[in-house]
C-alpha cells in the first residue's frame, strides 16, 4: 500500500514535526515522536527519526502505510473536548529506558550535587511537551528518565533532583544534577555563562582537519533540521553562537577518534557541527550531512550515534572548589573504536 502524504502549510511553518502529527491526526505526544523515532516519516524524501525537526511550507511529509490508525487528518476546526478518560494513553511496553536504569552509575555525591555516568537509551529528564500533554500523570504512563530513577538510587526517592544541562537520549557519559534549589541555580548560571568544563569523545567517518568551529545556530539551517545559519546570511534574531574545539585522537583509517571541547553548550552541538563538516558521527541518522548536501556513507556498523561525555568540570555550589571527573566510554564504543583500528590495522592505543 501507499504511504500516506501531505504537505506543510504556512500555518505549519517552523513547527516541529511530532507536533504537526500530532495535531493533525490526534495523537498524543508520546504516540507522534515514536512514529519519528521508529523510522515511519519522511520529511521532503529524506528518513528523519528525530521529532525535534522542524518543517517548511512545502514540504512533503510521507508516513508509512499502516502506522496510524486514522489515516484521514483531523479538520482544522476546534474539536469538542474529549472526555478525560479518552486522554489516557496506554501503559508502554517495557522499554530501553527502564532496561538500562540498573546500568546507571552514581560517581560522585553529596547533599548539592551529583554526578552520574548515564548509559545509552536513557533519556536526561522529561520534556516540556510530554509534562504539557499529561502532566502529573507523565511518570506513571511515559518511559522512566534519568531524573525519575535518581532520586531511588540516591535513597530518598521523595526528594526529586534538579537537571541543569542535558545529554540525548543515546549520548553516554558525565551529567551533572543539582539537589537543591540553591545549587540547580548555581550550576545553571556556570553552564550559561559557559564555565563548566565538558569534553566528548566522538567516532567518526572520515578524517576532520580540527580545530576551532564557529557558527549560529537556528531552528532551520535550510533544510527542516536545527544547524548553522548560511555562511554570507543574516544572522536570524533567534541565532545563537556555537562554539566547538576538535582535536584528533586516533586516526583509523576511513574513522576517527575525536574530541570535542565545547566552549559553548547548545542543543545537539557537537553532532551538528560535525555533521555539517562533512565527519558525521558513526551511528548518526539525523545531522549525517552538510548542508544541502547528501548523507555522508556510514560504513562502520554503529547501532547509535557515538558520541560519550568522557569529561566534566565545574564550580562546586556550597564550597567553591574545582571538580573534575572522566568517565571511560562505555562496551559498544570501545568495541567498536578496537573494530575499526584492527580492520584499519592502525597502531595500537588502549581506548579505555
Amino acid at each position: 500500500m501507499p504511504p500516506i502524504q501531505f504537505l506543510i502549510d504556512r500555518r505549519e511553518t517552523g513547527r516541529t514535526i511530532a507536533a504537526v502529527l500530532r495535531q493533525r491526526y490526534k495523537l498524543t505526544w508520546a504516540r507522534a515522536k515514536r512514529l519519528v523515532e521508529n523510522g515511519h516519516i519522511r520529511v521532503a524524501g529524506q528518513l528523519t527519526r528525530a521529532p525535534e525537526q522542524r518543517v517548511k511550507t512545502g514540504n512533503r511529509v510521507w508516513i508509512a502505510h499502516g502506522t496510524i490508525d486514522n489515516p484521514t487528518p483531523a479538520e482544522k476546526k476546534p474539536a469538542a473536548p474529549a472526555p478525560a478518560k479518552a486522554r489516557t494513553p496506554s501503559k508502554p511496553k517495557p522499554t530501553l529506558e527502564l532496561a538500562n536504569t540498573l546500568a546507571v552509575e552514581v560517581v560522585y555525591s553529596d547533599d548539592s550535587v551529583v554526578v552520574v555516568n548515564k548509559p545509552a537509551g536513557l533519556t536526561t529528564v522529561r520534556s516540556k511537551d510530554d509534562e504539557a500533554e499529561f502532566g502529573k500523570r507523565a511518570k506513571k504512563f511515559l518511559p522512566t528518565t534519568l531524573a525519575d530513577v535518581l532520586p531511588t538510587l540516591l535513597g530518598m526517592p521523595s526528594k526529586p533532583v534538579y537537571a541543569v544541562h542535558r545529554l540525548d537520549r543515546d549520548t553516554t557519559g558525565l551529567i551533572v544534577f543539582a539537589r537543591t534549589p540553591q545549587a540547580a541555580q548555581a550550576l545553571t548560571k556556570q553552564f550559561r555563562e559557559h564555565t563548566t568544563e565538558r569534553r566528548y569523545l566522538a567516532l567518526v567517518r572520515g578524517v576532520p582537519d580540527g580545530g576551532r568551529i564557529e557558527s549560529a545556530f537556528v531552528r532551520d539551517r535550510g533544510d527542516g533540521r536545527r544547524g548553522s545559519a548560511p555562511v554570507g546570511k543574516p544572522v536570524p534574531d533567534d541565532g545563537k553562537p556555537a562554539v566547538t574545539h576538535v582535536k584528533v585522537v586516533e586516526k583509523l583509517g576511513a574513522f576517527a577518534v575525536v574530541e570535542c571541547r565545547l566552549e559553548t553548550g547548545r542543543t545537539h552541538q557537537v553532532r551538528i557541527h560535525l555533521g555539517e563538516s562533512g565527519h558525521p558521527l558513526c551511528g548518526e541518522k539525523v545531522y549525517d550531512r552538510p548542508v544541502g548536501g547528501k548523507p555522508v556513507r556510514d560504513g562502520s556498523g554503529a547501532a547509535r550515534p557515538m558520541l560519550h561525555a568522557a569529561k566534566l568540570g565545574f564550580t562546586h555550589p556550597e564550597d567553591g572548589a574545582t571538580r573534575n571527573w572522566e568517565a571511560k566510554p562505555p562496551a559498544d564504543f570501545a568495541a567498536l573504536w578496537h573494530r575499526l583500528r584492527t580492520a584499519q590495522n592502525t597502531p595500537t592505543a588502549n581506548p579505555t
